[in-house]
């Protein structure tokens, strides 16, 4: 009796779905404007962002239009990869991929003014740039309702490998570094946009979101909120 009397005290998790999209939105936000502190840092762009930077350096398109043709292929992947699991609510991610792209720029212009002219000050927006990366990612998945195509593609290969969220992230992120470098050297001749900051983060923010979705109790709450009665996670739709 106590327990169905929790259940309608905490509704149904499709009443809370205002309060899910709501914490998405949030991590989407952080996440663009964690990219875009990593870049102002200068010791390397992030490593979900470095493919679509050096293309985008060698094509002449902008970081954000290139961002948003890697993450239409993130979504391939994901439809590749889940087959009939992959939900049709998720095509929202096209959406999602504009907004971000959009954001990244915006975040961009907002730090315009904003200085990182010392070494010691590069490297605090680097680890910055990452803890909030990882809290943006931890905050976007938690509502388990759309996903920035970058972390769409990860959860993908998450269900596919039954391998931990975040250890998929490091994996993945490093394999970007890997065709970013390729990439760099046989489109521009040398290194671009990828450096100590790039490697540090594809090794540290899978790791830090692991972390987080251990010892933050926020996290818990948003994951709490796909909860039924019973216990069970449960889709947006």
């Amino acid at each position: 009796m106590a327990a169905s009397e929790d259940s309608r005290r905490m509704g149904h998790p499709s009443s809370r779905l205002p309060e899910r999209y709501l914490w998405f939105v949030i991590g989407v936000a952080v996440n663009s404007f964690a990219i875009a502190l990593i870049a102002k840092a200068d010791l390397g762009v992030g490593a979900i962002s470095c493919v679509a930077y050096v293309l985008a350096e060698a094509s002449g398109l902008s970081f954000g239009a290139f961002t948003f043709i890697v993450n239409m292929l993130f979504i391939v992947g994901q439809i590749v990869l889940l087959r009939r699991d992959f939900r049709p609510i998720q095509f929202l991610q096209v959406v999602v991929n504009i907004v971000f792209s959009s954001l990244i720029d915006v975040s961009t212009a907002l730090m315009a003014g904003f200085t990182l002219d010392t070494l010691p000050l590069q490297i605090a927006g680097l680890v910055v740039g990452c803890v909030l990366l990882a809290l943006g990612i931890a905050v976007e998945v938690a509502p388990n309702v759309l996903l920035v195509p970058g972390e769409g593609i990860v959860r993908a290969i998450n269900a596919v490998t039954q391998k931990p969220f975040g250890s998929c992230k490091a994996a993945f992120d490093t394999s970007l570094v890997v065709i970013a470098l390729a990439l760099s050297f046989a489109l521009l001749g040398g290194i671009v946009g990828v450096g100590v900051g790039t490697v540090v983060s594809a090794l540290a923010v899978g790791r830090i979101v692991n972390v987080l979705n251990r010892h933050v109790p926020l996290l818990a709450h948003i994951a709490g909120l796909t909860r039924s009665g019973t216990g069970a996670p449960e889709d947006a739709l």
